[in-house]
């Protein structure tokens, strides 16, 4: 049988038996594979090192004739072990993986990927705000399928303006001005920003970037919520 060599990030791990793992493995080039890590959960087990969660690692496995494949080796390139230290940043990180995982088909494109080290990034970083970690990841997982809100033109086809305020109708995806609305333009900015940015880091850097995060985070769910089950 030919062995496969690949990148992957593990979304997911379960026991089965007595000392095997069926593990939920994203990677770049080979989609999202399902494999069985045979006798992992024992002490001198060679695959455990590579398999942990919140790190990237080189993994040769071997395609099965079902759903299941097997891994062959396993080498840590990447743990992002400072993540683990702060509870707030691990139970983010356990909710961005479970997202993505969601939102994914067994052929993902190379860019989820990419989106999920960079959220690791964030998350090792503590001058990232949790809040517009969750909210910048949120907005790039819909821009990976192709579901960017109009941040260019309202409802009546005008541009957004600097001297207007606005809702925001989910059905349809649209901005309408009114004059209490709950979005102006440092928020019409800010999410060209969240949805056009592939790295958090450089978002933190904005003044109040938190605080707009949080104040467009619901939009960003709505419009989630809308398309992603």
């Amino acid at each position: 049988m030919n062995q496969i060599l690949t990148t992957g990030i593990i979304l997911g791990r379960i026991n089965y038996g007595e000392a095997d793992r069926i593990l939920t493995v994203l990677t770049p080039d080979q989609g999202k594979l399902r494999l069985m890590a045979k006798g992992v959960r024992r002490v001198k087990s060679k695959l455990a090192g590579g398999i942990e969660l919140f790190s990237v690692s080189q993994i040769t496995f071997i395609r099965g004739r079902g759903d299941i494949g097997t891994l062959v080796s396993t080498r840590l390139n990447k743990h992002y072990g400072d993540i683990v230290s702060h509870i707030d940043r691990v139970q983010l990180g356990y909710e961005l993986i479970k997202q993505l995982d969601k939102a994914t088909e067994d052929e993902p494109e190379a860019g989820y990927f990419d989106l999920l080290v960079q959220a690791f990034e964030a998350l090792s970083d503590p001058a990232v705000d949790t809040e517009l970690i969750r909210t910048w990841f949120a907005a790039q997982l819909l821009r990976q399928g192709g579901l960017t809100p109009n941040l260019a033109y309202d409802s009546r086809g005008h541009k957004l303006s600097a001297n207007q305020r606005y809702n925001f109708a989910v059905d349809e995806g649209l901005f309408s001005s009114h004059q209490d609305g709950n979005f102006g333009v440092n928020e019409i900015k800010f999410l060209r920003l969240i949805f056009g940015t592939s790295s958090p880091a450089a978002l933190a850097k904005i003044t109040n970037g938190a605080e707009l995060a949080k104040r467009t985070r619901r939009l960003v769910v709505l419009w989630q919520q809308q398309y992603i089950q």
